[in-house]
C-alpha cells in the first residue's frame, strides 16, 4: 500500500468519476485505474464498483474511505513536522543561562523565538559556566549563555554583553557595607571566599588579574561554588566574596532585610564578557534559529550601570 494509491482512491471516492479524478491528479485514466487495482490487490477486497453508467464505492470501500483519510492526514502531518524540524521551525532546544543572560538576553530572545518558531520547545537550565560547558559537551545542552568561552575547536561562540562588572559581597555588618566603593587593593587585608576556577574560569581569572594589577595576593579563606552559598557565608563571617553585578541585583543583595551587601570594586573594576556558545558540529537546526534571535541583543539590552550599586 502506497501513499499515492490512497490519494488516488480518496479522489475517486470524492468525484465518483474516473475522468475527473484523473484530471485532478494529473494522471491518465489508465494510470489511475492501475493505482486503484494495486490498492485493491494489496487489501484483497474490491473498493470501487463501476459500470458503463456509474462509479460507486462498495461497502468495503465506504468503510475504508474514512480510515484512508485518517492515514493520509497523519502522513501529511508527519511530513510537515519533519520538514519543520529540519528547518529549525519545530523540535526541542535546551538552553543554559546565568544571571545576566536571564535579565539582558533571554527575555527578548525567548519572545522572538516564540513568535517566529512557536513549535520549538525551549527548556531552560540555570547553571554556572563550568557545568554549562560540560553539559554542552555531552549533549545535555544545545546552547550555553556563559561568562567567557572555551578555547577549543569543539565549540563556536559569539559575544553578547561586554564588560559585565564584578562586585565584592560582604555581610551587612562588615566595615565595607556602608561604603559606595572600595579600591581593589584593599582586598590585601581581607579574607576572601572564592569558588573553584572550574566553576567559572573567566570570572576567576578576572578577579586574579585585578589582584595581580595591584600586586597583591588574595587570601582565600574558604571556597563556595554557589553564589547563594557565598552570600550566606559572608553574612556570618568577616569574609569578602565576589559576584557579578546582575547576580547581586537579582539575588536581592543590599535590599531591605538582606544579610549581604554588594560593594563596587575600583581601580580596576574587574569585568567579564557574556557569550553564547554552541557545538561546532551542531546538527540541531533549532540552534541556528535561536542564534538568529540573539542577533540584536547588544543593541537592545545595554549593560547595567555600575552606579546602581552604592
Amino acid at each position: 500500500m502506497e501513499f499515492r494509491h490512497l490519494t488516488a482512491f480518496i479522489t475517486i471516492a470524492e468525484e465518483l468519476h474516473f475522468g475527473r479524478a484523473a484530471a485532478r491528479l494529473h494522471l491518465t485514466q489508465p494510470s489511475l485505474s492501475a493505482q486503484l487495482q494495486k490498492l485493491e490487490k494489496s487489501l484483497g477486497v474490491l473498493l470501487v464498483a463501476r459500470s458503463s453508467h456509474e462509479v460507486k464505492l462498495t461497502s468495503a470501500g465506504k468503510e475504508f474511505e474514512s480510515q484512508a483519510r485518517l492515514i493520509v492526514q497523519q502522513l501529511e502531518k508527519a511530513a510537515h513536522i519533519a520538514k519543520s524540524a529540519a528547518a529549525g521551525r519545530s523540535g526541542t532546544l535546551s538552553v543554559g543561562y546565568n544571571s545576566p543572560a536571564s535579565r539582558h538576553v533571554l527575555p527578548y530572545a525567548l519572545a522572538k523565538m516564540s513568535n517566529e518558531h512557536p513549535d520549538v520547545v525551549v527548556s531552560l537550565w540555570e547553571k554556572r559556566t563550568g557545568p554549562q560547558v560540560s553539559a554542552l559537551s555531552t549533549g545535555e545542552l544545545d546552547i550555553a549563555l556563559v561568562y567567557g568561552h572555551p578555547h577549543t575547536s569543539e565549540f563556536r561562540h559569539r559575544r553578547l554583553l561586554h564588560r559585565v562588572p564584578l562586585v565584592a559581597v560582604v555581610g551587612k555588618g562588615h566595615p565595607w557595607a556602608g561604603r559606595p566603593g572600595v579600591p581593589f587593593a584593599e582586598l590585601a587585608n581581607q579574607s576572601c571566599v572564592l569558588f573553584e576556577r572550574e566553576q567559572c574560569p573567566a570570572m576567576y581569572d578576572s578577579i586574579l588579574a585585578a589582584a595581580a594589577d595591584n600586586k597583591i595576593a588574595l587570601r582565600i579563606a574558604q571556597t563556595a561554588d554557589d553564589p547563594g552559598a557565598t552570600a550566606h557565608m559572608v553574612s556570618v563571617k568577616p569574609l569578602v566574596g565576589f559576584a557579578s553585578l546582575p547576580r547581586a541585583t537579582s539575588a536581592g543583595m543590599g535590599a531591605v532585610g538582606a544579610n549581604s551587601v554588594p560593594v563596587k570594586l575600583l581601580d580596576p573594576v574587574p569585568v567579564i564578557d557574556l557569550y553564547v556558545v554552541w557545538r561546532a558540529a551542531e546538527i540541531n537546526p533549532a540552534v541556528a534559529s535561536f542564534l538568529e534571535c540573539l542577533e540584536p541583543c547588544n543593541e537592545m539590552n545595554p549593560m547595567v550601570d555600575t552606579k546602581a550599586v552604592g
